[in-house]
Parts: structure tokens; C-alpha cells; sequence
């Protein structure tokens, strides 16, 4: 009867495991990418990335993206990471794709596209302009005169347009070799009074990212005010409260997607008032302006800002930091552990350009980390040994006090005393794993160098669930198994290992911690299946050399293998 009801209870404690924990991760951990590819009829093929509604409260009718480009005057963007096109029609970068980045698997695949013109499919640009008193301003319709017709690293653009009062305004544009864009903006007064320019910069999408955001992934608007990031806003606070607005000395602000950056950034020794806005059709922008500045005839005023549209690749936006613009590693949440968790992504980063592949670089990763713990699992063996032999004492502490758990615990503590027991010290080397789990976590969850490279085999992105499922005969059969069903062969061997792995520990005393171990690891096996590959490798590769030194350290030890003594 005991064991039955045991045995219930383990199973109850599972459910609400698997189960419970599949809730909390779609509300607050994002366990994966999106699947890259999926197995039919035995072949992987590439899948589809979702894409957000291009037509959500459209302002205008949504035209084919090639009808857009094809009605205004434009200057050709070519970089290494960047090509696409500036708008003379209103001064415009409003066509960008990231050449580095592709939007799946296939070589077939077209590349990231981040930048769209109003009235394409997920309108997406940067503009420059001014507002002012007492003259004429260039507006959205206003077409530029282009100083040349390709912007390129060392080959910068000059804009121009004379108002009809005489104030010549002008944006000379510079790119480099990353995703930053320079504009220097500048106003002439050549008529015959004072006049009063204000320079502003903006951003506009059309509609909020198609990434998730949670509590782990930040998407949304962003920025860096007064020397801090803030991550309070998401699309659906500017829909219900409105604009927010700030006012800072340098720092910065955009949107932020999973992977991809688009950001306005001020001359860091200004001070400008800056605001995340949502527009009357749904669409976001986020816009800066300097304060006014009188310019009197004869003379001209200079400002300069810069655009950043690209991949929130942590090397460059490390470099743009380093030159001079405030915390602008923070377009990457990395949360309250990013001391932790930047550490362990240059190890790995490292690690993989030495080996060329991420899938190796993890394992690396996790041989590293378990010689580092080495000492500590050898304390924790010990203290196993010492609990396999204090078993009887226990058993018969636990007889003679069944009815008296106070007592129980007062003696058990005794015990442990006498025989310098920790009974926690099996903990150590959990707990030390917990942070640097989450920290690859993190990292295949947010950092684009480890977005769809692959390991080995069926592997083809690290960063997204293992595709290969019995569940379907590893894709013959015509379904696709819910995510939480969807168990691939890492997850598999994941339980497998890890129930190896409890089988060389001592059986617990207590029959429904018994019950639960014995369960514990399949149940695992289900809630690791939607998470990313990566996490998977590191996991299983962790479980076998745990066995591995389990076993060498039992062969150390030849007394830990024979029958607890009654």
C-alpha cells in the first residue's frame, strides 16, 4: 500500500513538473528559437521564420516592396554587412538588408531584411530633419540634391535643399564598416534675418516585432538615458499609456528585436529630449531634438547623430561603446547576471573560432567547466561515502523516532555532527552548474553569432530545438508533434544519461524521493525537449563525463559499490 501510494505521488509531483513548468516557460523563459528545419520523409528541410503582420493598421495601401523603391530618386548602400538605398524623397534610410545574415538555413535563403519604405511590406526607416521658427523646413516629401549615388566605408553622401528664404540645409551621410551611419546635419542662413532650427533624428516601424518578448528577452523599444538602460517599455505599454518621454544628456534609444538593432543616437555631450511614441494607425517611433539653436544671417550651425541598423553582434557594439557612445553593450538584455554570462560568452565565442564549430565549442565549454569542478566532486563523493555508511544509523534513527519528527531531526543532526557529514555537499556542484546553465541559456537564446550554426550530423542549428523526433518516425509519418511531444534524440539521451547518472548514486532512504529520482529524469527528458540544441549538448555532454568520473572515482573507491550493510 505504501509503495503504491508512493509510487502516486512521485507520478503527481512529475505532473505538475512537466506540466507546471511548460506554463512558466511560454510566460517567462522562451525556451528556443523558432524550428529551422523540420525532418520529412527522413530529409531536413528548412521552415518558414514567422513574420509580423506587414499590414497591421496600415497607413497607406501596402505595394509590392520593388513598386515602392521604384517611384523616388535613390542613393545606392553598399558595405560589407549593409547594402540597400537612402530616399531622396524626404531624406530617408528606408531599405536595408544585413548581407552577414540570412533568414534561414537555405543557401536559397534571402537575407535579413531590417529596413522597408512606407507603404512596402513592414515599413521600417530613419529619418533626419529639423523643426523650427520664422523658416522653412525640408519635410517627408521633399526631394534632396545628392552630392553622389552610392554611399560606401570612406565614401560618405552629401544632401541638400535651399528653402525658398535662402537657408541651405544639409545632411552629409558616412558609413562605416559595421552598421553604424553618420549624419552630420547642418543649417546656412544665407537670408536676411535670424532664424531658429531645431535638428531632430527618428526611427518608425510600422508594427511592433514578430520576436516574443518576456521576461528573459527583452523586444521592444529601448534605450540609454542619462547613463542607464531602460527596458520598462514594451510595445503594448505604448499602445495602452502612450508616448513616454525622457530627457538625457547623450545616451540613446530604438527598438530592439531577439537579434537585430535599430537605434538613434545623439551627440553624447547634448542634451535632448527624447520619446518612444505610437501612432494614431499603430505604427512606433522613437525620435530625439537638440535644443534650439538661433542661426544668424550669414552663418551656419552643425549637429551630428548616428543611425545604427543591424545585428546586435557583441563585438561591435563593444567597439561602438568603446568609441564613445554611453552603455551601448545594453541593446543586449542580458539581465542581472551579465557578469557572469559575458565571461562565458567570450569563452565560447573564443573557443569557437579556434575550433570552427559551436557544437565542439560547447563541449569544450563543458570540459573546461567540469576539470574546474573537479575538487569540488571529489568533496562531494566523500560526503556520499559518508552518507553510505551512516545509512544504518539513519534507519534506525528513523524507526526508533517515526512518531517524533522533531526528535528525528534534532538526532539526525547529531549524527551528522559526530561523523563530519554535510548532507547538503552533494548540492555544490548542482548549484554551481545552475548559473552557468543559464548563462548558455541565454546566450543561445540571444546572441545572433550563435544563431543557425550547427553542430554535426542532423544538427543544423544550435540555437533551435532538436528537429529529429521518433514521435513522427523521425519525419515519415505527415504530422508535427506539439512542442512539448516533440522529443528529439538530444533530449533522449539526456534522460538516458541522467538516469545512468542517479543509478550510480546511493539510493535515498526516504521511498518517495526514491520515486521521484527514478521518475525524474524522463520527466526531464519531456521539459528539455522545446529548448535549444546547444543547452541539450551541453547537458548530455555534462551527464557522461559525471559518469565517467563517477565511475573512475568508484573504482578509487571499491567499498561504495558493495550492499549498504543492514
Amino acid at each position: 500500500m505504501n509503495d503504491s501510494r508512493n509510487m502516486i505521488l512521485a507520478i503527481v509531483l512529475s505532473a505538475i513538473v512537466l506540466f507546471g513548468w511548460t506554463y512558466i516557460a511560454e510566460q517567462w523563459f522562451p525556451t528556443a528559437n523558432p524550428p529551422s528545419t523540420k525532418v520529412v520523409d527522413g530529409k531536413q528541410v528548412p521552415v518558414a521564420k514567422p513574420q509580423a503582420d506587414p499590414t497591421a493598421d496600415a497607413p497607406v495601401q501596402i505595394r509590392s516592396r520593388q513598386a515602392v523603391l521604384g517611384e523616388t530618386p535613390r542613393i545606392r548602400i553598399e558595405t560589407p554587412r549593409l547594402q540597400g538605398s537612402i530616399n531622396l524623397r524626404g531624406a530617408r534610410i528606408d531599405d536595408l538588408v544585413l548581407t552577414s545574415h540570412r533568414e534561414g538555413l537555405s543557401r536559397s535563403s534571402p537575407p535579413i531584411r531590417l529596413l522597408s519604405p512606407a507603404g512596402a511590406p513592414g515599413a521600417y526607416f530613419a529619418s533626419f530633419g529639423w523643426s523650427g521658427e520664422g523658416l522653412a523646413v525640408p519635410g517627408p516629401d521633399t526631394v534632396w540634391q545628392a552630392s553622389g549615388t552610392r554611399l560606401s566605408p570612406g565614401s560618405p553622401v552629401t544632401l541638400s535643399w535651399t528653402s525658398p528664404q535662402g537657408q541651405r540645409f544639409g545632411i552629409k551621410l558616412s558609413v562605416d564598416d559595421g552598421y553604424m551611419f553618420t549624419a552630420e546635419q547642418s543649417v546656412a542662413n544665407a537670408g536676411t534675418g535670424a532664424v531658429a532650427a531645431r535638428p531632430y533624428s527618428l526611427v518608425s516601424r510600422a508594427s511592433a516585432s514578430a520576436d516574443p518578448d518576456s521576461w528573459t528577452t527583452h523586444v521592444g523599444p529601448v534605450g540609454v538615458f542619462n547613463d542607464a538602460a531602460n527596458y520598462d517599455w514594451d510595445y503594448d505599454d505604448l499602445a495602452e499609456s502612450g508616448d513616454q518621454r525622457f530627457s538625457t544628456r547623450g545616451g540613446w534609444l530604438g527598438f530592439s528585436d531577439q537579434y537585430w538593432l535599430t537605434a538613434i543616437v545623439p551627440d553624447q555631450r547634448s542634451n535632448v529630449d527624447a520619446s518612444f511614441r505610437r501612432g494614431p494607425r499603430g505604427s512606433f517611433q522613437a525620435d530625439f531634438t537638440t535644443e534650439p539653436t538661433i542661426v544668424p544671417p550669414g552663418r551656419a550651425v552643425r549637429t551630428t547623430s548616428r543611425f545604427f541598423a543591424g545585428a546586435k553582434e557583441v563585438q561591435l557594439l563593444d567597439r561602438y561603446q568603446d568609441g564613445g557612445i554611453a552603455r551601448f553593450d545594453k541593446a543586449i538584455d542580458w539581465g542581472w547576471f551579465e557578469w557572469f554570462m559575458k565571461p562565458i560568452f567570450a569563452l565560447l565565442n573564443w573557443l569557437f573560432a579556434a575550433i570552427g564549430n559551436f557544437g565542439v565549442a560547447i563541449i569544450c565549454l563543458t570540459l573546461i567547466v567540469r576539470a574546474l569542478m573537479f575538487p569540488i566532486a571529489q568533496k562531494q563523493f566523500k560526503s556520499m561515502a559518508g552518507m553510505r555508511v551512516l545509512q544504518p544509523k539513519m534507519k534506525a534513527l528513523q524507526e526508533r523516532y517515526r512518531d517524533d519528527k522533531p526528535k528525528l531531526q534534532q538526532e539526525m543532526l547529531k549524527l551528522y555532527q559526530e561523523e563530519k557529514v554535510n548532507p547538503m555537499a552533494g548540492c555544490l556542484p548542482i548549484l554551481i552548474q545552475i548559473p552557468i546553465f543559464y548563462a548558455l541559456y541565454k546566450v543561445l537564446l540571444l546572441a545572433v553569432e550563435m544563431r543557425h550554426q550547427p553542430f554535426a550530423l542532423w544538427i543544423k542549428d544550435l540555437s533551435a530545438p532538436d528537429p529529429l523526433t521518433p514521435v513522427n518516425l523521425f519525419g515519415f509519418l505527415d504530422f508535427t508533434p506539439p512542442v512539448f511531444l516533440a522529443i528529439g534524440i538530444l533530449p533522449i539521451l539526456l534522460g538516458i544519461t541522467m538516469w545512468l547518472q542517479f543509478r550510480l548514486n546511493p539510493a535515498p532512504m526516504d521511498p518517495v524521493q526514491k520515486q521521484v529520482f527514478a521518475i525524474m529524469p524522463w520527466v526531464l527528458m519531456f521539459v528539455m525537449a522545446p529548448f535549444a540544441a546547444g543547452l541539450q549538448l551541453y547537458w548530455v555532454t555534462n551527464n557522461i563525463l559525471t559518469i565517467a568520473q563517477q565511475k573512475w572515482l568508484y573504482s578509487r573507491t571499491p567499498g561504495m559499490k558493495d550492499p549498504v550493510p543492514a
